[in-house]
């Protein structure tokens, strides 16, 4: 946990935005694997991590937006709870730790809703995203869990987004925590890189690196030699010489903050002249993106900008054809560039998500461009000092997208399907790194994880 005052101040600042009626957070709860004393790993929820700090399942709080009241509820462990856990802290020393002064048993969280109801004020809760939150705020309300969704409160979203999405002094050390374990995380995949190597085993030792330093990974792993599937959790593969790696992968701090990295890697350490061509291509829009992102620049730009790296160096080889903005602006990059730029990264590694994406990654001004590729594209709006966001651009050569395309001879003015046919099984490259949006640019977070083509082959096998 940080400091109380850190949690005091961040409450404080909530009141300020939400002056009406009460905020109701659950915490959540232990999850059964497949039976109800075997859970998963319990993973707190982040809007309750971020206001109330504590990292334990069963817990509710309130806080009186009106009086400035604050109340955290949930239950002492008893005697059979002792045999199997050990002695647990009490409900109001967990209450004292993080400034707040009033504590109650869990059931007298319905109670006080109730009051509140009776009242005629306005109850603000958050979208719930597990089944067990949707149980209690049904039954709270009286609603059908399947609609509970409905009542959530957008100013509470809103709210919540304007204070998590500007990162303190506190969370970026705990982030840059987070990316020094990715990055032994990737160079550990890296070295391990060498024909005739599962792809299993390269998975499940870089799975269990942030585990030996208490934290977890921030998602499951991907990594695969079928890099042309943005998202590959098929580990079922034995590498071969020739084909490229693709890991995209971060852990999770102590406390919750994530990292979210990926490289691609060739098969024993050496990029064929293809390889390297494409592989450039994508570095050098990592590299743009990263110079071009700073306050007051929207994100949906900077994609653009990417874009156009991807679809000048394509053309450069003979994929693309035709003006380069012009094949941008119809989309034609997409066939090969099919996802976003990048997202907000934090206590989430996709920060903040579960609240709304459409509010985390857009507002008033900047909205999704609706087109294929682009419309993927998950934070588009305007950059702020403070935002810690993911760059992450790549080129794919999907058979099925590209036999889609060819067949219906979409953007057939500015594609070259007889030299991209050429590609057909080549796979896919991206490259991903974590910024810090600073004052007048932005910062690579934590020491770069090799990135170059020399970088990258003298490090296979090492």
């Amino acid at each position: 946990m940080f400091k109380k005052e850190v949690y005091v101040r961040r409450r404080a600042d909530l009141k300020k935005l939400m002056t009406k009626g009460v905020g109701l957070f659950l915490g959540n709860v232990e999850s059964p694997m497949n039976y109800m004393d075997n859970t998963f790993h319990f993973r707190q929820d982040s809007s309750f991590l971020y206001f109330f700090g504590i990292d334990h399942p069963g817990l509710g709080a309130i806080i009186d937006f009106e009086s400035g009241e604050e109340f955290l509820f949930g239950n002492d462990v008893e005697i059979e709870d002792i045999i199997w856990m050990g002695v647990q802290p009490k409900l109001v020393d967990k209450a004292e730790k993080i400034g707040v002064a009033n504590s109650a048993p869990f059931n007298k969280l319905f109670d006080k809703v109730k009051e509140v109801v009776a009242q005629g004020r306005k109850v603000h809760y958050l979208p719930p995203y597990r089944g067990e939150s949707k149980i209690i705020l049904s039954e709270v309300f009286g609603l059908h869990p399947s609609r509970v969704n409905e009542y959530r409160s957008l100013e509470l979203v809103k709210a919540v987004i304007k204070l998590r999405e500007v990162k303190d002094a506190f969370e970026i050390a705990e982030i840059e925590k987070a990316c020094a374990i990715g990055y032994e995380m990737h160079v550990t995949g890296m070295k391990m890189a060498l024909a005739g190597e599962s792809e299993q085993k390269i998975a499940g030792t870089i799975e269990a690196i942030p585990l030996k330093y208490g934290g977890h990974y921030s998602f499951p792993v991907i990594l695969t030699q079928n890099g042309q599937t943005l998202h590959n959790h098929d580990h079922s593969g034995i590498l071969k010489e020739g084909k490229l790696m693709l890991t995209d992968c971060g852990a999770e701090s102590l406390m919750h903050y994530a990292s979210d990295f990926t490289r691609t890697t060739p098969i024993n350490g050496t990029f064929t002249q293809k390889q390297k061509e494409i592989y450039q291509i994508v570095l050098d829009a990592n590299n743009a993106a990263t110079a071009a992102s700073k306050p007051g620049i929207t994100y949906q730009s900077v994609h653009l900008l990417a874009a156009k790296v991807i679809a000048s160096g394509l053309k450069d080889l003979g994929l693309m054809k035709g003006d380069v903005d012009a094949a941008v602006k119809a989309g034609a990059h997409a066939m090969f560039f099919p996802h976003g730029l990048g997202h907000q990264m934090g206590l989430d590694v996709h920060d903040m998500e579960d609240l709304g994406q459409i509010y985390v990654g857009y507002d008033d001004v900047t909205r999704p461009i609706d087109q294929f590729g682009t419309a993927y594209l998950r934070l588009g709006k305007e950059l702020k000092e403070g935002y810690v966001i993911t760059n992450e651009p790549g080129i794919y050569f999907i058979p099925a997208l590209i036999d889609k395309w060819q067949a219906e001879k979409i953007n057939n003015d500015f594609i070259n399907f007889d030299k991209v046919n050429e590609y057909r099984d080549f796979g896919g490259i991206r490259l991903e790194d974590d910024l810090l949006i600073t004052n007048n640019g932005c910062k690579l977070i934590g020491d770069r994880i090799p990135i170059t083509i020399a970088e990258i082959e003298n490090t296979v096998g090492k």
